[in-house]
């Protein structure tokens, strides 16, 4: 390797002043890094040991070169010493130039002869630094190996030191990532801590009104789960002769999911329901969802249909440029009002089966019977997708159960998903009256007792029409859309019943 320094005089480079804008950039990157007077680490107190070993020197160094001064992050051999002051011949030297700065021999070169680190007690003879230079080329400090006698090194040396010189650029730029993290998170907590202040001031001047504040408070802490409830119906209808019951439960109260439902009336006197899942979450899906529930209702008005209803959402799918590629899943269902029930005209659209329940004759088990019409694709997926519809009979005492595929693709505690046999079981085993609001509360009772709840939103919607006995009960009129309490999802947003 070439000599930096020899008793022929000094490279140009080694006289180079570098210009007071560079000097100020160099400074303000050191000042970025806030790594002056900090106390020492392990891992750069390693790099100093692992450089005096590898060049057998009794001195190695990590330095920050300051305005005035030059500071030793780490000093191997060098104990008691934390900084000197920036004079030429070393360090200072060292960090005007790319490459790697060696002087074979303190005592012959002219800017390092003078140096406090040669002149003084230490007696440095032999000095070789590499920079430690950013990415955007300014150049911290160096990694540095002295010695008391003139010795010289090969290029493998050279380029040693600089790849531990590039070792300590990475240190500092992970403690950087790490100080932003850090600093972020403060300034987090802070925000928070000035949120819960300000929330705690409002409640105290509106005492008369606390449990709305405390209402809008959860409203402003999770916007989501604001936007996840104007996509669902505030209430259900109050429908002569049935009893319903529903229940969203939220997976994540940062993320807007994609289930929906709802219960309206048609003009003939006859109801439509409709119940579904959007793909994905977020935004986007939170927009399908809108135009979905929106494009049902509309489609019912003009041709209730259940099967006519389910192709004109899948055009719009298809068509419309605020659904981009998004497709869902739906069941929409007719209820037609008879003496003594419903019939129930019911279209899938990929969606999983639905189940008609009826008591048994004794107080055996309950009967459950899958609702899937064969066929019936995904809608918007598929232009001219098929479509399929099937008719059942709703009797006193009888109820039909809705949900989304968050309900079966649940875990159970060995890991498996209930899946819809599991689902039908569960539905056959319970023995609690088939009503729709004992359905729901049912459905919500599997959920949690779950290891993990469900992973992912669910919407359940039951209904049924009461016996004579149940209608005339108290508290149990047939047309009352239940409302029960509301559990709290896995991440702490609350679900929804009615």
């Amino acid at each position: 390797m070439p000599e930096h320094a020899s008793a022929g005089g000094i490279e140009p480079d080694r006289r180079v002043v570098p210009s007071p804008a560079v000097e100020a950039r160099r400074i303000d990157a050191v000042r970025r890094y806030s790594i002056l007077d900090t106390p020492p680490d392990g891992a750069f107190d390693r790099i100093a040991a692992i450089a005096a070993r590898l060049f057998d020197v009794p001195v190695a160094t990590v330095t920050i070169v300051d305005n005035d001064r030059i500071w030793f992050k780490a000093a191997h051999g060098l104990d008691g010493v934390t900084e000197i002051g920036r004079d030429p011949g070393l360090c200072a030297s060292a960090v005007l130039r790319d490459d790697t700065l060696v002087i074979p021999d303190t005592l012959t070169d002219p800017v390092a002869c003078d140096n406090p680190l040669v002149t003084g007690p230490l007696g440095v003879r032999f000095y070789a630094a590499a920079p430690i230079t950013t990415a955007e080329g300014h150049r911290l400090g160096t990694v540095n190996v002295l010695d008391t006698k003139p010795r010289s090194i090969t290029q493998d040396d050279a380029d040693t030191l600089a790849d531990l010189a590039a070792i300590v650029m990475d240190e500092l730029e992970l403690r950087l990532s790490a100080l932003h993290v850090v600093r972020h998170e403060q300034q987090q907590r802070e925000a928070e801590q000035r949120y819960a202040e300000a929330e705690h001031r409002r409640a105290e001047a509106e005492r008369a009104a606390r449990e709305q504040a405390e209402q809008d408070k959860a409203a402003i802490a999770s916007f989501a789960s604001t936007l996840q409830r104007t996509l669902l119906p505030p209430a259900l209808p109050t429908v002569p002769g049935l009893e319903l019951a529903c229940h969203y439960h939220t997976a994540s109260a940062r993320n807007v999911g994609g289930d929906f439902y709802d219960v309206f009336p048609l003009e003939d006197g006859r109801w439509a329901l409709f119940l579904g899942d959007v793909c994905g979450k977020g935004a986007e899906a939170a927009t399908v969802t809108s135009l979905t529930r929106y494009t049902l209702r509309a489609a019912a008005q003009v041709d209730p249909d259940p099967v006519t209803v389910l192709r004109a959402l899948n055009t719009v799918l298809l068509t419309d440029v605020a659904a981009g590629s998004r497709f869902c899943t739906a069941v929409f269902a007719v209820l037609t009002p008879e003496e003594n029930g419903f019939t129930v005209t019911l279209s899938t659209g990929g969606h999983p089966p639905s189940y008609h329940l009826r008591p048994a004759a004794g107080g055996g088990q309950t009967k459950v019977e899958e609702v899937r019409p064969k066929g019936g694709m995904l809608i918007g997926a598929l232009a001219g997708a098929p479509f399929a519809a099937t008719t059942l009979r709703l009797k006193p005492g009888e109820g039909l159960f809705l949900y989304t595929d968050g309900l079966t693709e649940a875990r159970t505690g060995d890991g498996s998903m209930i899946g819809d046999d599991g689902l039908a079981t569960f539905l056959t085993d319970r023995t609690g009256p088939v009503t729709a609001a004992a359905l729901v509360q049912d459905a919500v009772a599997l959920i949690d007792s779950l290891p993990h709840g469900a992973g992912d939103d669910v919407a359940v919607l039951a209904l049924c029409v009461p016996t004579a006995r149940e209608a005339a009960t108290p508290g149990t009129a047939a047309a009352t859309a239940h409302t029960t309490a509301a559990p709290a999802s896995a991440d702490g947003a609350p679900t929804r019943d009615r």
